[in-house]
């Protein structure tokens, strides 16, 4: 079959953008849209799964206001014929220009939750080493992903409340990502089980101050061993400076008492040319993605087959500390930043499960 893809000159493999290179079920391109103010009231990540070896399309998006309501909208449709359409029932998103602008739309429901969204990139993307897991002569994830920063312009629209987005007051997040994926989604069956580790830890990082931005992304064993690490220190378009290099992090967090997320702390990037940065971060918000379908929840779950079409909504009392405990896993924290006498905001992910003693944990 052919798609509108296959009019450019950018085939790599001998077929159509009707398929990808391998049939593993596993295969997932994803976009991450992260949208926030810098005070901490009003918070949304929007996402798009593409599914080729499903059929699948899904989108989702969460939107968090005062930290106390969580409104999802969560879509899915089935991914054939229209294969070159990233538009699951109301949301859709839109590549204005290459790499500089993008537009994000979840158009009117019934589900009270509507918003169109600019995304105005301030840097150039970063793109991260690839990330590739084996087990037992399996990959388990074998994943590419650039992300970028910018300031976002539009509105949002919630039961009847209407949000303006200024570029003074807000900033945007994205990521872009593709291959062959682990977790998040739905685990294949009739397989020998994956074996659960001791301890892990994943912690992804992406800041902007006005003249730079920084990113990392890191996974580590129960005992602060590092099995994978990318990262970077990038600078505007019209900057000269070459981005550095990042090797390592030395993170120190706080944690909730209650559950595994982060109430403060600080990480020094080390960089190639043996400087360091030191970063101190204060979280204003949290989006509990679980809401939109990240391992599931309410009966959505990313790459999941839920018939040809398919939308529902919540809304959510993230004031009601047992919600809180349902959703809180994978949950995207909007934080002030502070290197020095510089300000900067952006999103601090952190995953800690099992053992993990540097931060007082000692079993699941």
């Amino acid at each position: 079959m052919l798609t509108k893809y296959d009019e450019f000159l950018c085939h790599q493999t001998v077929s159509t953008f009707n398929s990808v290179s391998t049939s593993a079920r596993e295969w997932t391109e994803r976009i991450w849209f992260s949208v926030h103010d810098t005070v901490g009231k009003y918070q949304m990540i929007s996402g798009f799964g593409y599914y080729p070896n499903r059929n699948i399309m899904d989108a989702f998006a969460c939107f968090v206001v005062e930290n106390k309501t969580l409104y999802a909208v969560r879509a899915s449709r089935v991914l054939r014929p229209r294969i070159d359409e990233v538009s699951v029932g109301p949301l859709s998103y839109d590549i204005v220009e290459p790499m500089k602008q993008l537009k994000c739309i979840l158009a009117e429901n019934e589900h009270k939750l509507s918003f169109e969204i600019d995304f105005h990139a301030t840097m150039p993307a970063h793109e991260e080493d690839a990330q590739y897991t084996e087990e037992k002569g399996r990959a388990l994830e074998n994943i590419k992903r650039y992300v970028q920063v910018g300031k976002p312009s539009g509105w949002i629209k919630y039961e009847g409340e209407t949000v303006r987005i200024d570029q003074d007051s807000w900033r945007c997040e994205r990521d872009h990502s593709w291959g062959i994926r682990r977790g998040g989604g739905v685990p294949e069956t009739g397989v020998q089980p994956s074996e659960y580790p001791e301890g892990y830890l994943h912690n992804f990082v992406l800041l902007q101050f006005d003249d730079w931005g920084a990113t990392y992304h890191t996974r580590e064993d129960w005992d602060s061993n590092t099995l994978h690490f990318s990262g970077s220190v990038f600078y505007p378009f019209d900057s000269t400076r070459e981005p550095d290099q990042l090797i390592s992090v030395d993170h120190k967090f706080t944690f909730k008492q209650d559950i595994r997320q982060i109430d403060g702390g600080n990480m020094t990037l080390n960089a190639e040319d043996s400087s360091k940065i030191d970063i101190t971060i204060h979280p204003l918000s949290a989006c509990y993605l679980q809401a939109g379908g990240y391992f599931g929840y309410e009966g959505f779950t990313h790459g999941l087959w839920l018939g040809e079409n398919y939308l529902d909504g919540l809304k959510l009392d993230l004031t009601d500390p047992g919600e809180i405990k349902k959703l809180s896993f994978l949950d995207d924290v909007v934080c002030k930043a502070t290197c020095g006498d510089r300000t900067g905001y952006g999103i601090v992910e952190l995953v800690v499960i099992g053992r993990y003693p540097k931060y007082g944990y000692t079993g699941y």
